[in-house]
């Protein structure tokens, strides 16, 4: 699984695995793929993921607003997305700063058959 806090990925995460329609995965995988799918599987985090993603790097103190969220929620939902390694933070003072891990997610997309 990907390292959080310095954002970076296993070997076996650094290489693309095979299009789920073009080989089964292995138990391992499963459960790694279903981790990320579970984070994104919320309407709230979701959205948080896209906020993040388009902005390329966004302050937990500018996410309240545009969830219509309390900061503990932000960063409940935060925490969960980091845990499956899809984002990840760092502290500047009193607040976190968020972003995308591209490797997490290309591995994702590959494995849905994107590119």
């Amino acid at each position: 699984m990907a390292d959080v806090k310095s954002g970076l990925l296993s070997k076996a995460e650094a290489t693309c695995c095979s299009a789920i329609s073009e080989a089964a995965l292995d138990a391992p995988d499963a459960a790694d793929f279903a981790l990320i799918f579970a984070a994104l599987g919320d309407p709230v985090r979701l959205r948080l993921f896209s906020i993040i993603s388009a902005e390329g790097e966004t302050c937990s103190c500018n996410l309240e607003g545009p969830l219509e969220r309390s900061q503990p929620t932000i960063s409940h939902h935060t925490k969960i997305l980091a845990d499956a390694g899809l984002i990840v933070g760092e502290r500047r003072g009193k607040w976190v700063w968020w972003r995308v891990v591209p490797a997490r997610l290309a591995s994702a997309r590959a494995l849905l058959g994107g590119s």
